[in-house]
């Protein structure tokens, strides 16, 4: 079967190219918000929308009338198109919003090379490679990973195109690989593991062990990014209400946009490194089901209905937004079905309160944010309050996968509702001094 990915490396540009591809950029920026603004100018009606053919005519006339346009290749204008074409038929579907305006300040700028012959890759070093990028020549990249077709006893494979992107240390380019490997075999049998996700533990275990990593930033690092954060609030004061930025902002603002994008890429190659090593090792993982966009909301509340503790609010949601749960999981996910694993989505309600040993909740369990005591009568497990919700994921990852060898497909979601222990699927809550070993008491 085939196996697309994308592998992103580092561009070394001349200051030349460097203002070239700044104009390709701009110039595709430009092409998206003008069709935009065109698209909806129509209204709401479909029967008034722009069809991509008569769009794709006036591109290439506008290329040729303007010549700021005349800077972006004319496959990456068309590969605009159809991306902006693309993202209103994922709203229409339901799979995404609607495609909305892109700022010069917020967007990222990008140029597609939709066609990957027209790259000509080749090796020149053991640390660089190099490419051809239309309207740029020959510009070298960084050669961390063998890529599919381009060296003799490589992997083989293709590039099918490639994305040029600008981030805060540079431009990069992402190409778009395809392998041929073999069809994945399901693994019939394995180990299941429980994993859940924290801050002070980022990822701990049902085997009760924990992953973890420590600061992304060194200490001089962070103090540095600390006076640039504060050197930039002194240089916003001096500015005027509605004045231009100057350019000593803009430098401090890129100076901190390097920092943490610094800390950004040391998270990611941490989680990479992670999730490699535990899908290689558990043939099926099971995680909450967060819904980590709703536990990040602002407790600031309304004029009417001021919120409280705001400020701690906003720092837990700093620190949950830093440990980056959701890519956690879209890692553990693919490079589990590349090994025939696969990931289960667990409920994520009671998984903390509950106890992993008899299956109860318990008033007074959760005895610290560390530790948990079942207060069970005839039960008294104690454990790492983290290790135990792992385990009540376990257990119900565990019976979602009871019909092995047929494995379910990635993002299954396992019930967890009332007890996670299957001994006590459907029981009802355990209440101070009653029996553990009464007669159960169906949930309603």
């Amino acid at each position: 079967m085939k196996r697309q990915r994308g592998h992103k490396a580092l561009l070394n540009l001349t200051p030349e190219q460097v203002i070239a591809l700044d104009e390709q950029g701009h110039a595709a920026r430009a092409v998206w918000n003008l069709l935009h603004d065109w698209w909806t100018m129509a209204g709401t009606c479909p029967l008034r929308r722009v069809s991509p053919a008569l769009a794709d005519q006036y591109i290439r006339q506008a290329r040729k009338d303007v010549p700021w346009l005349a800077a972006l290749p004319a496959q990456a204008a068309q590969q605009v198109l159809k991306q902006y074409h693309r993202a209103w038929v994922n709203c229409w579907e339901g799979r995404a919003d609607a495609p909305n305006f892109k700022s010069r300040i917020r967007s990222r700028m990008s140029v597609d090379v939709p066609q990957g012959r027209d790259l000509q890759i080749r090796r020149v070093s053991r640390r660089w490679g190099q490419c051809r990028i239309p309207k740029l020549g020959l510009v070298r990249f960084r050669w961390t990973k063998d890529l599919p077709g381009v060296i003799r006893n490589g992997p083989a494979g293709r590039i099918t195109g490639a994305r040029l992107v600008q981030e805060a240390h540079g431009w990069h380019i992402v190409f778009r690989t395809e392998t041929v490997v073999d069809d994945v075999k399901p693994r019939t049998s394995g180990r299941i593991v429980g994993i859940d996700r924290g801050i002070v533990v980022p990822l701990a275990l049902s085997d009760g062990t924990n992953r973890e990593h420590g600061p992304w930033l060194t200490d001089g690092e962070r103090k540095r990014l600390l006076r640039l954060e504060r050197k930039a609030a002194r240089q916003r004061r001096s500015r005027k209400l509605g004045e231009k930025t100057g350019n000593r902002l803009d430098r401090t603002y890129d100076q901190i946009a390097r920092h943490r994008a610094t800390a950004k890429r040391r998270a990611a190659d941490w989680q990479h490194q992670t999730t490699t090593e535990l899908a290689g090792t558990f043939a099926v993982v099971g995680v909450e089901d967060l819904a980590i966009t709703s536990m990040v909301r602002s407790a600031r509340g309304t004029v009417e209905a001021p919120g409280t503790r705001v400020r701690q609010k906003a720092g837990l949601n700093r620190a949950i937004v830093g440990e980056a749960w959701g890519r956690t999981v879209e890692l553990l996910a693919y490079k589990l079905a590349d090994r025939g694993g696969h990931l289960i989505k667990v409920p994520a309600a009671g998984t903390s309160q509950r106890c992993s040993a008899c299956g109860f909740i318990t008033l007074g369990s959760r005895e610290t944010q560390s530790r948990f005591a079942c207060k069970a009568p005839g039960c008294g497990y104690t454990a790492n309050a983290d290790t135990n919700a792992a385990r009540n994921v376990e257990h119900a990852a565990g019976r979602a996968v009871s019909g092995l060898p047929s494995p379910l497909n990635d993002g299954d979601e396992a019930s967890t509702t009332n007890h996670a222990h299957p001994r006590n699927v459907g029981f009802s809550r355990l209440q101070p001094g009653e029996d553990v070993n009464r007669t159960p008491t169906p949930a309603a």
